[in-house]
């Protein structure tokens, strides 16, 4: 059933982008895997309404959320073939694109959010989106995707130790393997959309990610505890494919330009609020116990794939302006 309405979603997209009420009109498919009320949803909704109105609707772009094009790397073929033109896609699935995209994954490479702005922001964000130009597509602009941290269904994680033995859920990266591997766990890569399932099943004891999972993804209907160890902080990026960037005028690129800048404004107002929401719920009203555990000894684990990483002389130059930023 599954497959059919994604077919029904995907013939809806060729439909869009054959259909145009005004000659002269470029219309855009964007895939995002979020639901449409997640925050990072509404900011991507806020970038369309911007684009639309400075341009007169003379650029139409239209959302095609909850996964419906498919995975965020199903999405990332579709970029490279020009079957999807925009979509928000994390750095953890870019490094398959570009090695440099994997200095993001890295824990404990952000010291704080501030830290995490100011980088994105400048010169070392812009740099990264000229990254995968031969890759068929460009970067628009990032969104915070929250500190992502332990979760468990029977035992709490208060230091490094308290992984073992425990099955991980981590998203499909070299390096989020590696992570948990070294913290003692045991990595076990699933699509976002399987983790409550498997959860519930017994197939894994626990999960990391942002607490908008316990709330938005449900999670904390079957998890008890919550570490907020806060192992790494993976930016996401909105890209566009290098054709569709080309269809547009000197004037309409500075427009979606100058809206991306915005939607990260606008993500960040309420990403804030999201996440604390998302914690005092998942306390208040879910039952899960939140703590703090001491970061030392997690970072002390991890040491060694951060000194890996850095014998690439790429990521090396990138990791040392981040910490350079501080």
């Amino acid at each position: 059933m599954k497959k059919l309405v994604v077919s029904a979603i995907a013939l809806a997209a060729v439909a869009f982008s054959a259909v145009s009420a005004n000659a002269g009109t470029i219309r855009l498919k964007m895939g995002d895997a979020l639901a449409e009320d997640h925050p990072t949803s509404l900011a991507l909704q806020h970038f369309i309404k911007e684009v639309e109105e400075k341009t007169n609707k003379s650029v139409r772009i239209k959302l095609f959320p909850n996964a419906v094009l498919g995975s965020e790397r199903e999405v990332l073929e579709q970029i490279q073939n020009d079957a999807v033109d925009i979509a928000r896609i994390s750095a953890s699935n870019l490094e398959n694109f570009n090695s440099i995209y994997s200095a993001f994954t890295l824990p404990y490479l952000f010291e704080s959010e501030d830290h995490f702005y100011n980088v994105l922001s400048g010169p070392i964000g812009e740099k990264i989106y000229g990254a995968t130009l031969d890759s068929g597509f460009r970067g628009l602009t990032f969104f915070d995707s929250g500190a992502r941290s332990f979760y468990t269904k029977d035992k709490a994680v208060n230091t490094p130790d308290d992984l073992k033995g425990q099955k991980v859920r981590v998203i499909n990266s070299h390096t989020s393997i590696r992570m948990v591997e070294m913290m003692g766990g045991t990595p076990t890569p699933l699509a976002y959309g399987e983790i409550y399932t498997a959860l519930q099943q017994g197939v894994i004891d626990g999960a990391e990610n942002n607490p908008t999972a316990l709330t938005l993804g449900r999670h904390g209907e079957v998890v008890k505890y919550y570490a907020l160890d806060e192992h790494t902080r993976i930016p996401d990026f909105m890209i566009i494919s290098n054709k569709a960037w080309d269809k547009l005028d000197d004037n309409q690129k500075k427009i979606v330009k100058e809206a991306a800048r915005n939607a990260t404004k606008y993500h960040r107002e309420i990403w804030g609020k999201a996440i604390q929401d998302a914690l005092v719920e998942a306390h208040d009203k879910m039952g899960v116990t939140i703590s703090h555990p001491d970061k030392a000894p997690f970072l002390a684990k991890v040491m060694p794939i951060i000194e890996e990483y850095r014998q690439d002389p790429a990521i090396d130059e990138l990791v040392g302006a981040i910490l350079n930023a501080k």
